[in-house]
């Protein structure tokens, strides 16, 4: 399992970092009206929220990153988000971010669950324990 301690970097590289990091069925937010917008729309559609806290500069994000969007299109029920811890500092700050990659599991825009690390087999037993919870409720 990787992780990378956050710290506030910029290299000054103007370029899309964020392209790595999206594909598939993740949105990136890059505004806190957008995750407000995002959750509402969960809210609405009963949907359960993963939320990937990561950093441009940060090998292990990079290198679940695939994974991650592998993961959404197996599981369009659940909506997968991706936040640049350096692109939304003090939003993230009030996460209590300490290490990237960090993935939230939210419910009705609350936290029940959350994941430390770029830890494959975790992840996806994280996110198969809630398709098992959630296929024997009917919307």
């Amino acid at each position: 399992m990787g992780i990378c301690f956050s710290s506030n970097r910029n290299d000054g590289d103007e370029s899309d970092h964020n392209a790595e990091f999206v594909g598939g069925n993740v949105t990136l937010i890059t505004t806190k009206d957008a995750w407000d917008q995002k959750l509402s729309e969960a809210k609405r559609e009963h949907k359960i929220v993963i939320a990937n806290f990561s950093a441009a500069w940060c090998g292990p994000c990079r290198m679940i990153a695939p994974y991650y969007i592998e993961l959404s299109e197996k599981h369009p029920s659940l909506m997968f988000l991706s936040v640049d811890v350096d692109e939304l500092t003090e939003f993230s700050t009030q996460w209590d971010i300490k290490a990237t990659p960090t993935f939230f599991f939210l419910k009705d825009g609350d936290q029940f669950d959350k994941l430390v690390g770029a830890n494959k087999p975790e992840l996806l037993k994280k996110i198969n324990g809630i398709v098992d919870s959630e296929s024997g409720r009917h919307i």
